[in-house]
């Protein structure tokens, strides 16, 4: 994983992010509202981005310290604008819990762990990091994830299965729901506009040719039936402590 063309990519389009993530934000949501509780003492989020789901805790959780991580420096801005009191971390969350032995009653994190190549150990680092009776809750996206793109390009993220994610987690007491949406569009580039303007383009830095756009519109036409669609499958993860 090329963790610089990642912070890259979502450096260049933090101003469209928000505007352009609509299951991103229902993925939020759902995290909250998938919590057992509201009270927490400290709470580390991962990937804050533009504070999507900083602003939903800030809301809807009660906790007496909140530290905000992001592999985007540029998130600070957007971040300090929902409270000046939170902690602003700009690092790998990897190097981050590294260099630290802080311990938390919560780590949540949306819409960010299918960056994370070694997901089983990096899940055990985050539980050490736990007190005990804490929750480590997450959203990431199944196998279905933007299945059309596969099947156009033979390219994606190695996105798991739900049967995946039992089997890596089968030694912790857990919690897995999964949903799956589709987003209508007019055009095969509207798609393609789409995934960039919300930085999840960020596993390819090849550039197209006119040629390639014309056989990636014609492929995805026919897959489609003229009328493109993109799936999202979110799966949400709650992980307990005991």
């Amino acid at each position: 994983m090329n963790k610089e063309l990642i912070q890259k990519r979502f450096a260049k389009n933090l101003a469209t992010y928000d505007e352009n993530a609509k299951i991103q934000k229902v993925m939020a949501e759902y995290l909250i509202g998938f919590l057992d509780g509201k009270k927490f003492k400290n709470v580390l989020e991962i990937g804050c981005g533009t504070g999507m789901l900083t602003g939903l805790a800030f809301k809807n959780l009660i906790f007496e310290n909140y530290t905000a991580n992001d592999i985007v420096s540029g998130c600070e801005e957007y971040i300090k604008k929902i409270s000046r009191e939170i902690k602003f971390v700009p690092s790998d969350i990897e190097n981050f819990l590294k260099n630290n032995n802080d311990k938390y009653d919560l780590i949540i994190s949306n819409a960010v762990f299918q960056w994370i190549e070694d997901f089983e150990n990096f899940v055990k680092l985050l539980i050490s990091r736990l007190n005990n009776g804490g929750i480590l809750i997450f959203s990431t996206f199944g196998n279905k994830n933007f299945t059309e793109i596969l099947e156009v390009l033979g390219t994606s993220l190695s996105y798991r299965s739900i049967e995946d994610y039992e089997y890596m987690l089968k030694n912790f007491r857990h919690v897995i729901k999964e949903e799956t949406h589709t987003i209508n569009f007019k055009l095969p580039a509207e798609v393609l506009r789409h995934i960039k303007l919300t930085g999840a383009n960020a596993i390819c830095e090849t550039k197209w040719t006119k040629s390639d756009m014309l056989n990636f519109e014609s492929r995805y036409n026919n897959l489609c039936n003229n009328a493109p669609i993109l799936t999202y499958n979110p799966v949400y993860i709650k992980i307990y402590k005991d």
